[in-house]
C-alpha cells in the first residue's frame, strides 16, 4: 500500500529557530548513524524513518560514512526516499556529513575541497537527491587551512548542491574561525553538531557563547549519553553490580555510580518520565541545543522520546538537583 503522511503530523511537534536563520528545526530529529546501514532490515528501517515523519520530524540527519557498511544508511534512506517521501521534499530538512574516512588513497578523509566536494556527490547518488538541507564538515583537518575546508562548504551552496552549511565535532576557536570566513565568504554557518548531555557538557565552556553570539544553531549529538541516560542502563550498571563475572568496567559499576543514576530516575518519575525522556528535556532546556538528535533501533523508542515534549520544561530546583546528582559521575561508556 502505498505511504500516505499522517494528516496531522505537526499538530504536537515542537519546532525551534535555528540562529538567527529562517529554517526552524523539530525539538527531537533523526539520526541515522546506527540501525540504519545495510545490515539491518531494510523494512524496519522503513517504519522508522515513516513513524519519525508522522510524528512530525522533519529533519534526518545523516553522514557518508554511517553503516555499517560505509555509505549504506544513505543507501537505505534513498530507498525510502524514493518509495515513500519523494513527494514530500519540500517538507524534509536532508543532512550529510564528509570528513572522516570513505574510501582509500590521500582523498578519502578530511577536510580538503577535493574530499568534501567528492564526497557531497556520492552521497546524493546514493541518496537520490540533488540536493541535501544541510552540508557539514564533520571534523576539523589538523593539516588543511581552514578557508580551503569552508571554501569547499561555500562552493557546495554555489553549486545549488547543498542549501546550508554546518560544522561539527569543530571545538570553540576552531568554531569561531570557521564561522568568520564563512562570513567573509557569503555563506553563513547553519548549525554546529556537537555531543552533549547531562554526562558530557563541554560546550558551555565557551562553544555555546560562540554560537549565540553568532546568531548559528546547534543540534546535539548522544543526548542520552550513548544509551547510558536510558533506563536499560540503569538496569544493566545494577545487575552487573552485583555479578561475580562483569562484562563492564570496575570504574562504570560502582555503587556510588548506581545509585547516582536511580536518583535520575527518581527525578524523572515524580515528572513522569522516563530517564531518557527527561534526559532529552534536560538537552533542550532553556540555554540548551535547538534540537536533539535520537539514535533509535525501534519505532517505539521514537514514540518514548518524542512524548518527552508532552512535560512541562524542567524547573529551576529540578535543573539544580540533577546538576548535584550529575556532579563527577563521569562520562563512561558501555
Amino acid at each position: 500500500m502505498p505511504y500516505v503522511a499522517e494528516q496531522n503530523r505537526y499538530t504536537d511537534m515542537k519546532y525551534n529557530r535555528c540562529g538567527k536563520s529562517g529554517i526552524k528545526l523539530p525539538a527531537i530529529s533523526l539520526g541515522l548513524w546506527q540501525n540504519f546501514g545495510g545490515n539491518q532490515p531494510l523494512e524496519n528501517s522503513r517504519e522508522m524513518i515513516l513513524k519519525a515523519f508522522d510524528l512530525g520530524i522533519t529533519h534526518f540527519d545523516l553522514a557518508n560514512n554511517y553503516g555499517p557498511p560505509a555509505g549504506s544508511a544513505e543507501e537505505t534512506f534513498g530507498q525510502v526516499f524514493k518509495k515513500d517521501l519523494l513527494s514530500y521534499r519540500d517538507e524534509l530538512l536532508i543532512s550529510t556529513k564528509a570528513g572522516y574516512y570513505m574510501w582509500e588513497g590521500p582523498y578519502g578523509e578530511w577536510g580538503s575541497r577535493k574530499n568534501l566536494l567528492s564526497s557531497l556527490d556520492q552521497s546524493l547518488k546514493r541518496m537520490g537527491l540533488d540536493y541535501v538541507d544541510i552540508f557539514y564538515s564533520h571534523r576539523p583537518d589538523p593539516e588543511t587551512p581552514l578557508e580551503e575546508t569552508m571554501g569547499a562548504l561555500d562552493h557546495a551552496v554555489r553549486q545549488g548542491k547543498a542549501l546550508y552549511v554546518g560544522l561539527s565535532n569543530y571545538n570553540m576557536e576552531q568554531t569561531s574561525q570557521a564561522i568568520n570566513i564563512l562570513k567573509r565568504l557569503g555563506t553563513p554557518c547553519l548549525i554546529h553538531q556537537p555531543a552533549y548531555s547531562m554526562l558530557n557538557r563541554w560546550i558551555e565552556d565557551g562553544l555555546q557563547e560562540v554560537l549565540d553570539t553568532n546568531g548559528v544553531g546547534s543540534i546535539a549529538y548522544c543526548p542520552l549519553g550513548r544509551g547510558q541516560l536510558t533506563n536499560k542502563y540503569v538496569d544493566k550498571i545494577d545487575a552487573e553490580s552485583k555479578s561475580a563475572s562483569s562484562t563492564m568496567k570496575p570504574e562504570a559499576i560502582t555503587v556510588e555510580r548506581v545509585q547516582k543514576f536511580r536518583k535520575l530516575e527518581a527525578i524523572a518519575a515524580r515528572r513522569a518520565q522516563s530517564l531518557s525522556q527527561m534526559s532529552l528535556s534536560w538537552a533542550l532546556r532553556e540555554g540548551g541545543v535547538t534540537s536533539a538528535l535520537i539514535g533509535v533501533s525501534r519505532v517505539s523508542q521514537i514514540e518514548e522520546n518524542v512524548k518527552a515534549l508532552e512535560q512541562a520544561p524542567l524547573s529551576a530546583e529540578e535543573l539544580t538537583e540533577i546538576d548535584e546528582v550529575m556532579r563527577n559521575i563521569g562520562d563512561l561508556p558501555w
